[in-house]
């Protein structure tokens, strides 16, 4: 399959780039996919969240009526449970939620992903270009040139470019990324893709 280039205006530069069909022709494996982005969002967690359970309440280990009597349960500490202000049972402790997941799996679900994107007609493919200096505008007017402006929208670098990125890191609905940070969340989580002419070629090596 084949797609036209465009370049910073929006018009066709008459140059066409040939999509590899080991990457965006594969069968899309849903579970796959699932399984990548899973992961991704539990690496994402902090997991520093605690409570106090009773051994670690500050409180007076007095007993705090007598054992029989009363006409109600016993009670030996202020820090029970059962008690406004006492400890938490079973409460949430500091954790990792990181998994593991193969490397062919993950390569299979990021192909799945932009099998998908080509079938739903998401990708761009945009001549390589720079800013002379960082500026929001110019970001927000090549949207409105490639007709993606109200879209989000996920822009792949072939490296790092602090221009184009500090250019679009005001906006909500635009990423830039490099394609070695490529991933199955960011390609599922974007309704454009849109690929610099350059990076295809590193793509393809990736994979």
């Amino acid at each position: 399959m084949e797609l036209s280039v465009y370049n910073t205006t929006g018009e066709d530069t008459g140059k066409k780039v040939e999509l590899n069909d080991s990457i965006f022709g594969v069968e899309p494996n849903d579970h796959a996919i699932y399984l990548d982005v899973k992961q991704y969002m539990a690496n994402s967690r902090q997991g520093t969240h605690k409570t106090k359970e009773r051994a670690e309440i500050t409180g007076s280990t007095r007993k705090i009526k007598k054992q029989k009597g009363t006409g109600t349960a016993r009670a030996g500490s202020i820090k029970s449970p059962i008690f406004r202000g006492g400890g938490r049972v079973f409460g949430p402790r500091p954790r990792s939620y990181n998994f593991k997941l193969n490397k062919k799996l993950k390569k299979l679900a990021r192909r799945s992903a932009l099998a998908y994107k080509v079938k739903s007609d998401s990708i761009i493919i945009l001549e390589n270009f720079n800013f002379e200096q960082p500026k929001t505008k110019d970001f927000i007017n090549l949207k409105k040139n490639l007709k993606i402006n109200d879209k989000k929208s996920l822009f792949v670098l072939p490296v790092q470019n602090k221009n184009i990125y500090l250019s679009s890191r005001n906006l909500k609905k635009s990423k830039v990324i490099s394609v070695s940070e490529l991933n199955t969340y960011d390609i599922m989580n974007s309704t454009s893709l849109v690929f610099v002419e350059s990076s295809m070629d590193i793509l393809v090596k990736m994979f």
